[in-house]
């Protein structure tokens, strides 16, 4: 391993021992700032709150004061990590063995954090601590949760202090087999929904003096599943809707019950914006409900929006660093689950490069040495890219 990797792996190991499972820091940030600081970063905290969610602490750290100003954004909290017992390393332990790092996190995302942060670090300090323009790291505890007092109140923040970015980079995993695979150039949408169908609660040997709304919240979710919404766009896969949940709550096996419920989710392409689904199902339920005489609620939570991050210098300077590194060319890819990008694109191009999403959220999660030094080696060439893109004559 050379120094920059050792770096890498030992900013790692002390992200991923601090337990911060989503609300909680539980020192994360302040283990990023222990490295930053030394290194002329100017670091922030910002803790953001608002009715009826936990306050989250956030971290902003900027090197340098003018444009081009690059930014990586990730995240410090985890997912809970389950039966502790069944982890064949300690989730928080951060242990090493077989060329793997164990612990939660360590695909998702702290690896890629500990790997941007020492490639950043390695760059400015080859620079003598001046550079042509800006680094900054954008932090939040608060994407695997409600995401509402993480990246999107950073990211006002930064807008009303001078800090708006003219670019981003997020380090959310975005590899399938092999770092080098993908590069993230947009998500599709999500739209969670709640159906309750209210009928006539009566008993079961007499149903022509009751109104089942089982029987209508069957026909109306197998409505919904007879059609594709979509046969997928140029950067997108197909639109897809999956039930999640069927609940009655109903204990005796004599009564037809008063009401039914589903919820549901619609991972939506740029053919759909989130008015048109919400028209388009209520529509179809009522085709399908108002001629049974049964009545119906949807509700719908806020939808994370859809983004695609035309193409252009971004992609092409990451899909360049990423060949010179690991000999691939990576695929310009969209699918996956959302991220804090959708809130990121809203000031400034963006993209998502990571490591392996093999392991993220499970058992046992790890990430091979070997992935996370090619990462950081990516991540350092793509900044070193950058400056020589975007910086003045003498980056050039």
């Amino acid at each position: 391993m050379s120094n920059l990797d050792d770096k890498a792996l030992e900013l790692a190991k002390d992200l991923i021992r601090c337990r911060s499972v989503t609300p909680h820091d539980a020192g994360a940030l302040s283990v990023l700032i222990k490295v930053l600081k030394p290194a002329r970063f100017a670091c922030e905290k910002l803790n953001f709150t608002e009715d009826g969610t936990a306050p989250v602490d956030n971290l902003f750290a900027r090197i340098g004061d003018g444009s081009p100003h690059l930014c990586f954004a990730g995240h410090t909290d985890v997912v809970p990590p389950g039966d502790e017992e069944g982890w064949t390393h300690p989730p928080f332990a951060a242990d090493v063995a077989d060329s793997r790092l164990y612990g939660r996190g360590a695909s998702d995302m702290k690896g890629a954090i500990a790997c941007f942060a020492a490639a950043a670090i390695d760059y400015v300090k080859e620079k003598g601590g001046e550079i042509d323009g800006s680094i900054s790291l954008l932090i939040t505890g608060d994407e695997e949760g409600p995401g509402v007092n993480g990246t999107s109140k950073v990211l006002a923040w930064m807008e009303a202090n001078g800090n708006r970015p003219d670019h981003c980079l997020v380090g959310e995993p975005t590899n399938a087999k092999r770092v080098g695979d993908a590069i993230k150039i947009g998500r599709r949408g999500s739209l969670n929904s709640r159906l309750t169908v209210r009928g006539v609660q009566g008993h079961v040997a007499y149903p022509h003096l009751a109104g089942n709304p089982i029987k209508g919240l069957i026909q109306a979710l197998s409505r919904l599943y007879e059609a594709p919404l979509d046969y997928g766009s140029a950067h997108f896969s197909p639109s897809n809707l999956e039930v999640t949940s069927i609940d009655v709550d109903n204990k005796a096996s004599n009564v037809i019950p008063a009401s039914a419920e589903a919820r549901f989710n619609i991972r939506y392409n740029d053919r759909h914006s989130p008015d048109t689904l919400k028209a388009q199902l209520r529509e179809q339920i009522q085709a399908v409900l108002v001629p049974i005489d049964l009545s119906f609620t949807l509700e719908f939570e806020p939808p994370s929006h859809q983004f695609l991050t035309q193409l252009g210098p971004l992609d092409a300077l990451l899909s360049q660093a990423v060949n010179e590194i690991t000999g691939l060319t990576p695929a310009l890819s969209t699918d996956g689950g959302t991220s804090d990008a959708r809130f990121i694109k809203d000031y400034c191009p963006v993209v998502e490069f990571g490591l392996l999403t093999e392991t993220i959220h499970k058992v046992d999660e790890n990430a091979a040495l070997t992935d996370l030094q090619q990462l950081t080696a990516i991540y350092r060439r793509f900044i070193e890219l950058y400056f020589q893109t975007f910086g003045g004559a003498d980056e050039r």
